[in-house]
């Protein structure tokens, strides 16, 4: 009989985009098949601290019993997620207990303790980390992984640092010579310094409307629309909430086209799809809250504009170093038919009715196959890095 493959589940995490960390790790569990791989849960709370629950034992005809409440997983063969830093005392607290910080443990506990290290039964082969936006998207669980040696799903550290910065994401793009909106940026200090010369130039290289984003953010938080000076101005306050960075981009009238893509050094790409927004734009409510917004699947485009989204999304994602999976999404103008390049995210939606899985399925791949294949990446990847030297004595 094979050996299951140990799998740690991180979910959660401190940003604004933790209640769409808990759908895709719900989503993702649920689908998991057991007789392939042990599951287990780390929750990471809005406050940053961690927690860890027994392995879930669910078979996958069971995956509707699976619940999370407060962040925790679950079910009639689950137990409530408890804190973890008590598991490194041997303490058996239960999940109500107050958690521990992370800040209060030593670094080497935090570090060993949020892999699952601290715990000889929560040893894990590969970790899936499902964690959307800052502190989990960007690079920092990535790099935490990687000190650890631990394979783990999806892309490394400047991938996912890129990925999230769109400031940094459109400047390794241009230098690759993909096809991009107009933007410009700056700073939080930059704009309270010199603020009449950025409305300045805004107005002269956009115009309006335009879109002002946090440049460190996804699912659409933060982005507003502005039509004049004033609303640009509150919509710029409204961005630096999030971020200390803002990027505005250029008005283009155009459909939303996305193309997810998949693996390592020889990546593939999906059938494109459409997104017809229930809003002006695809902001955060068209996302995850009215359910208005309509996916056409594959796109209705001609062919070549699909082969050539999928060329530029392969392009996109190794101009970025990517690996394991991205969506990357495009404007398809509405004057002349040209693609532009909008952004890649690598982490994207991955409940059973986002469009990156969706994609997939319409390529031939199901939800249980686009599993495996993560994994298999992951451990590939992971391998491969083994052989390098990283000094002279190696």
């Amino acid at each position: 009989m094979n050996k299951k493959i140990r799998v740690g589940i991180i979910y959660g995490g401190k940003s604004g985009e933790h209640d769409v960390s808990l759908s895709t790790a719900k989503a993702v569990i649920g689908e998991f098949d057991f007789d392939k791989y042990e599951v287990f849960p780390f929750y990471i709370t809005k406050q940053g601290e961690w927690r860890a629950g027994a392995q879930l034992l669910a078979p996958v005809d069971d995956k509707k019993r699976l619940t999370f409440e407060n962040g925790a997983v679950v079910g009639e063969n689950s137990s409530a997620l408890t804190p973890l830093f008590g598991a490194l005392t041997g303490s058996t607290a239960a999940a109500s207990a107050p958690a521990v910080s992370a800040a209060a443990a030593a670094p080497k506990e935090v570090l060993v303790a949020a892999a699952g290290g601290a715990v000889d039964a929560h040893e894990v082969d590969v970790v899936f980390p499902l964690l959307h936006g800052t502190f989990g998207e960007d690079g920092t669980i990535q790099g935490m992984l990687e000190m650890l040696n631990i394979p783990y799903v999806g892309a490394g550290v400047l991938a996912s640092a890129v990925g999230m910065d769109k400031v940094a994401m459109k400047k390794m793009f241009a230098s690759e010579g993909l096809p991009q909106c107009v933007y410009r940026y700056f700073t939080r200090s930059q704009w309270e310094r010199d603020r009449s010369y950025y409305l300045m130039e805004i107005e002269m290289s956009l115009g309006y409307p335009c879109f002002v984003k946090p440049a460190n953010l996804g699912s659409s938080v933060g982005v507003s629309k502005a039509r004049n000076r004033e609303e640009l101005i509150e919509a710029v306050r409204e961005a630096l909430q999030f971020d200390r960075k803002v990027i505005v981009e250029e008005f283009v009238d155009a459909r939303e086209i996305e193309v997810s893509v998949l693996g390592n050094d020889q990546p593939r790409a999906s059938v494109p799809g459409e997104i017809a927004s229930s809003s002006e734009f695809y902001d955060y409510k068209a996302k995850y809250i009215d359910g208005k917004s309509v996916m056409t699947i594959p796109a209705d485009i001609p062919l070549e504009t699909a082969q050539e989204a999928q060329e530029l999304a392969i392009r996109a994602f190794q101009a970025i170093d990517g690996t394991g999976l991205s969506r990357v999404d495009f404007f398809l103008k509405k004057d002349d038919g040209k693609l532009l390049l909008n952004e890649i995210n690598t982490l994207p939606g991955f409940t059973p009715f986002s469009m990156y899985p969706l994609l997939w399925k319409e390529s031939g791949l199901t939800y249980r196959e686009l599993l495996d294949e993560l994994i298999r990446l992951a451990i590939e990847r992971h391998q491969e890095k083994q052989s390098i030297k990283y000094g002279l004595d190696d």
